[in-house]
């Protein structure tokens, strides 16, 4: 079976989603992170895995479901935090962010046989899934992140490997990302706190 890795950081006002604000205030920008974050683990919690693992950079609050280990991202690019995630898993691996709260129990729901990985591009041009039947770190380390050429260039990392494409999905980043997450999903807490912070805004 699969471990399922989320790498993520504390919803804290101005740590996280701060290409949010504005329109959202750090606060407002937070909540809606932790909504993502929460509904991205209910996710995880509902999809068939051998180990559920949180990276995180900070500590766990009271959005955290019962069932994860959590493991404290290293130092470094994202790309060796990537790397360090995947270097702590035995067997069969696929990796996701915060950032997809639209993201399915059947989207995860992965199968590696006939498989060496799982790749999941991102709208913007980055990735928000990396699945390795034999998690390797060097498929990560100096990969350019948070570029609109970041899935490409680790999509090239893949090369000669036996891939299995997810579906795109757009990452949270801006507002106007987050309405249509929203309309994506919208029966989950971060459509929920979207459109409350919008009653408010009224």
């Amino acid at each position: 079976m699969t471990t399922l890795l989320v790498i993520a950081k504390e919803p804290r006002p101005g740590r996280v989603k701060t290409r949010l604000t504005p329109p959202f205030t750090p606060e407002e920008a937070a909540a809606l992170a932790e909504a993502s974050l929460a509904d991205t683990l209910d996710v995880v919690a509902r999809t068939p895995a051998r180990r559920r693992v949180l990276v995180l950079e900070g500590t766990p609050g009271p959005w955290l479901p019962p069932g994860f280990e959590v493991v404290r991202q290293c130092a470094g690019g994202l790309d060796e935090r990537l790397a360090a995630a995947f270097a702590g898993c035995e067997g069969p691996a696929l990796l996701i962010g915060m950032d997809t709260p639209q993201v399915t129990p059947e989207v995860l729901t992965v199968d590696f046989a006939d498989c060496d990985a799982y790749f999941g591009p991102a709208v913007d041009g980055g990735f928000w899934a990396l699945g390795l039947a034999k998690p390797d770190p060097a498929l990560l380390r100096g990969v350019p992140m948070s570029t609109p050429r970041t899935g490409a260039a680790q999509r090239a990392r893949l090369t000669g490997l036996r891939v299995r494409e997810l579906p795109p999905l757009r990452d949270v980043d801006t507002a106007y990302d987050a309405e249509l997450v929203a309309r994506a999903a919208p029966d989950g807490r971060f459509a929920a706190e979207l459109a409350r912070l919008a009653g408010v805004a009224r």
